[in-house]
């Protein structure tokens, strides 16, 4: 191989931003080959690859090193979190989610899914698989991902509510 792996491991993260980036300034070339054909394709394909982008940006924030315990599972609609731990595992189909909170516990990170039933799990964000929640929070009602991407990127404090089914999403 001619790039070296922790190389390779390190830009990782980066190939679907790149990719959009890529299909952007292809889409800017269309573009500039003018015409009536040419101007309209290019800014659809510019568009397309814009929101692709801005959506790329916002699941990189999802895609932590995963040094945590534990995986993360997405199954029929249910989040599933294994865990060595005796009690620290669990399940929550996505219908019967009521609240995401990001929470900080000894240092580190971690979802915490509500139930409409009172139950919660708690995932760690850096977990097996953990960037796969990016997938299944984008499907729920109301949940803005620029809020969430934007809750992982700063030094939030000990307990902030990213989301609540119907919409009273507060930052705390």
């Amino acid at each position: 191989m001619i790039i070296r792996p922790e190389l390779v491991q390190r830009f990782r993260p980066w190939t679907e931003l790149a990719s959009a980036l890529a299909v952007l300034a292809f889409g800017l070339w269309v573009f500039s080959l003018g015409g009536w054909l040419f101007w309209p394709l290019g800014v659809l394909i510019v568009a397309v690859a814009a929101v692709w982008a801005n959506d790329a940006r916002r699941r990189r924030r999802f895609l932590q090193d995963q040094t945590g315990i534990g995986v993360v599972e997405l199954d029929e609609g249910a989040i599933r979190y294994l865990s060595p731990h005796r009690f620290l595992g669990g399940e929550i189909a996505l219908r019967d989610l009521n609240e995401i909170r990001l929470m900080r516990l000894n240092g580190h990170l971690h979802w915490r899914l509500k139930s409409m039933a009172g139950e919660a799990l708690l995932i760690p964000v850096d977990a097996a698989g953990a960037h796969r929640l990016a997938d299944a929070f984008a499907t729920l009602p109301g949940l803005d991902m620029g809020r969430v991407s934007r809750a992982l990127a700063q030094d939030s404090p000990n307990l902030q509510t990213v989301w609540t089914r119907g919409g009273q999403t507060r930052l705390t």
